[in-house]
This record gives structure tokens, sequence and C-alpha cells, in this order.
């Protein structure tokens, strides 16, 4: 029997799978059982919308379905949780099985803590990832940097160091380190990411450590829950997926890998948060990077953090409508309700039409306060220290007594005004 910690090499028994998948077919496999079981009412997946820079979230109940999302879009950047608490429901009445990211896993327990998604309800098979590529910047950088027409390629992949694309006539692949330099490569949230491997899901999937006979061929699978364990154990008894114990070299070259992706992601901190400087320097430039917003909205409704019904930066009492530039409170506000939980998935950057880096402000801001209070968003159910405050108690309290001390009565309980 399976069980938590058990590292393993996994290959679809599936003549149809077998044909589509990459690496061994295992993640595509265990959801074909998760649904013919019952295990999941339905699966959310990605899939190739009109092309390989279009990825489409599709919810699948038939199993035969699922042969369409195998494979993988680094050109895709969607995140999967908002989704589910918009469109579905939050699984409040259905059980769902969905393929996370290291953002994913930690923007599903973001929302979990705060009750807007049951975990219970919910199975993810986590793939490792070191990164995404913006579609639009995608295109440019195949045209520029590869001499290739991007409306030719039908394959891309991320693969030791290199962008590879497959095309017609040929195939070419260029160093990351090459590309990022050149502004092209990952998504700058992307590259500062430090959830390379995501072990809050209940399987931790990926082509990393895959060495030998089964190098190309399996997927390593990481046993991270007894959700999972007993996944993969139905699956395999009933015939549709293989496994072995993964190679020890496998394991020592996984770890590697994994710790040069870690070291990589810090470089990258360290980089794009000392070129935003520090104290009045840092906040005079945020000021004037955003000052181009033009109040859409989209930053507050792809967050996984937001979720209000009643967001104060509607108040005009705090934000004046109709107004341009937008009140730098706008942001200021954004600032004190997600930046200790942001989980830089970078969605606010991805779709800002005025190209504020939106993430990279956050991001910088949730790393300061977590050396602070110690909270490191994303990895456990512990709550923020702004989630031990009740709002509408909050808010009464200082439209009463005037104050602007919104910690108070968390830090010294005994005051009363």
């Amino acid at each position: 029997m399976t069980k938590k910690g058990d590292m393993l090499y996994a290959w679809t028994n599936d003549a149809d799978i077998q044909k589509k998948a990459e690496l061994g077919g295992a993640v595509t496999t265990l959801w074909k059982y998760a649904l013919e079981s019952k295990t999941v009412d339905a699966v959310l997946a990605v899939t190739k919308g009109v092309d390989l820079y279009d990825a489409k979230p599709v919810v699948i109940t038939d199993p035969k379905d699922l042969v369409k999302t195998a494979g993988s879009l680094h050109c895709g950047t969607l995140l999967m949780p908002k989704l589910i608490k918009k469109y579905l429901g939050g699984t409040h009445h259905t059980k769902i099985g969905v393929t996370v990211k290291g953002c994913d896993a930690m923007a599903f327990y973001e929302l979990a803590k705060r009750k807007q998604l049951d975990l219970d309800r919910i199975i993810m098979i986590g793939v490792n990832c070191g990164g995404s590529v913006s579609p639009v910047l995608a295109r440019k950088m195949i045209t520029d940097k590869f001499g290739v027409d991007p409306n030719t390629v039908h394959k891309e992949e991320i693969d030791k160091g290199q962008f590879i694309i497959e095309y017609e006539g040929g195939h070419k692949g260029i160093s990351m380190d090459e590309l990022e330099e050149a502004g092209y490569g990952r998504r700058a949230n992307c590259r500062r990411c430090k959830m390379k491997v995501p072990r809050q899901a209940d399987l931790a999937c990926g082509n990393w450590g895959v060495i030998g006979p089964r190098a190309g061929k399996a997927t390593f699978v990481e046993v991270c829950s007894e959700k999972g364990a007993n996944l993969l154990d139905g699956a395999v008894k009933k015939g549709i997926l293989a496994t072995e114990p993964a190679n020890p070299k496998g394991l020592e070259i996984r770890g590697k890998v994994e710790g040069a992706m870690l070291k990589l992601g810090e470089k990258w901190r360290k980089k794009d948060f000392e070129g935003l400087g520090a104290g009045k320097d840092r906040l005079k430039k945020i000021m004037s990077e955003t000052s181009r917003c033009m109040k859409c909205y989209q930053c507050i409704e792809q967050c996984p953090i937001c979720y209000c019904v009643d967001c104060t930066t509607k108040n005009p009492v705090y934000v004046p409508p109709g107004e341009l530039p937008v009140s730098f409170m706008f942001h200021l506000i954004r600032y004190a309700h997600i930046a200790d939980s942001c989980v830089n998935c970078g969605q606010c950057e991805e779709v800002c039409p005025s190209e504020i880096p939106n993430a990279l402000f956050m991001h910088a801001q949730q790393v300061e306060l977590e050396k602070m209070f110690g909270h490191i968003p994303g990895v456990s159910m512990e709550l923020p220290l702004m989630a031990f405050v009740e709002e509408k108690q909050e808010r009464a309290r200082l439209a009463n007594t005037g104050s602007d001390m919104i910690y108070e009565n968390v830090f010294n309980p005994v005051v009363k005004k």
C-alpha cells in the first residue's frame, strides 16, 4: 500500500492516453480513475484553445474527454482556485479534482482558510513548475529571438534550462538565462517563485528525477497525503496505472534541480526588490507606477485573496468615483487587505491594461511582512494576523472612536474607549 512520503515512478496502461500523453501520462490516468470511481464529480483542467498561446479552462465529467487535456501549456497563465470560487460554487456541493501549480496550491489554501472553498471536497494533483510565459510576450519572443513565425509553432516546452519550440520545419531551443536577460522568458512573478514542488497538493508530479529506462516515459510522483495515496492505489488496483519505486539517484537529481530553482528564485527576488529601492524611494516609485491605473478592477477580479462582496475600494468615501488619476488610496486599501497573504501568482500584473507591475509591489510587501510576523501564505492553514480582526466590529469601533489603530484590540484587548 502506498503511503504519504513515498516517491514513485508512474506510467499509464491506457492505450488512448499513451498516444497523447507526455512523460508517462500518470496525471491524466489518475483523473480518469477519479472520475470513473466517483472519487470526484468533475475535473477542472486546462486545454489548448485556438492555439498553444490560448489556455482554456474546462470542466470535465466524462473520462473520455480527459485525453484532450494531456500535456502542458507553458504559455497558459490561468489560476484555478478563483475559477472554482467564482463559477463552481466553491466546491460546497461538488467534489472536484484539479491539477495545480505551486501558486494554485497556495491560493487554494488561502481561500480555504477564509472558508471560501472546502479542501475536503478537493483533490489536488500538483505539477512541478519552473514558470510560465505570458502568451503575448511568448509570441513576440518567438518572433524576435527565435526568428520563427509563432503561428507555425505546434509545441513548446521548458527543459534543461531552455525554452524549446517545435514548428513547421524544425525545432530550436534557447537558454532561459539568455531570454530573461533580454527581457523575455518567464513571467516576473514566476522568476521570483520558490514554490516549485507543490507539496500542499495530494500528489506532486513531474519529470525531475526520472532517469534510466523510464526517462521520458514515466512521471515522478511524490505522495503528499492519504487522499493522494488512496487515489494512486485505486488506479493501480484497477490496472490502468503502473508504478515502481523511484531510482535513488533520481531522488538525488530531483533534489538538486529543486535546489537550483530555489536559488534562482532568490536571485530574482534580490534583483527585483532591490530595484524598487527602500523607504520613501520605494513609496515614490510605487506611487509613480500606479498613477497609470484606470481602476478597471481586473486586479481585484483575478486576485485569489480578494473575495469581499462589499469592497472598500468601491466606497466613495475612500476612493472618489470618476476621477483620473485614481486616488492612491485605491492601492493602499489593496495592499493593506492582501499583502500579508499574497501568493505571488502574478494575476494582478498579468491582466493589467496599464502594465503596472502590481505583483512586484504586492510580493515585495508580503516578503517584508513575512519577516516581521513570520506568516508564510499558502503553505498551511495558519491565519494571517489581519484575519484575527473581526472586520465589521472593527469598522464600527473606528467609526465610533475615530481611531486609526486597526490592530489595537488584538495587541491590547483590555483597552476600551
